[in-house]
């Protein structure tokens, strides 16, 4: 019997299948510190644990190509370092 995965990837076969390619504007998206982006990772680049999509976040820094995002996870504040093609920015009401 071959033992299971425990990995980030385990049961995500169908979950992070991409319905369309990103485009160069989903590429090099401009966010400012402050900004409030909704979490949707794309499979086609390298991203974090699954887990946090769909989650909500605040820019906090920029880093290099990348986003620095504060997920809240319970009571627990957490960084991710995401890459524009993962965010998706939200409308301040």
């Amino acid at each position: 019997m071959v033992r299971k995965s425990f990995g980030k990837m385990r049961g995500t076969r169908y979950k992070l299948q991409s319905e369309k390619k990103p485009t160069v504007n989903d590429q090099i998206k401009e966010f400012k510190e402050g900004d409030y982006v909704s979490v949707s990772l794309y499979s086609g680049e390298s991203f974090p644990h699954p887990n946090i999509q769909g989650r909500t976040g605040r820019i906090i820094e920029k880093r290099g190509r990348s986003y620095g995002v504060s997920i809240k996870d319970g009571n627990t504040l957490k960084k991710a370092y995401l890459k524009p093609v993962h965010l998706k920015g939200l409308k301040k009401s």
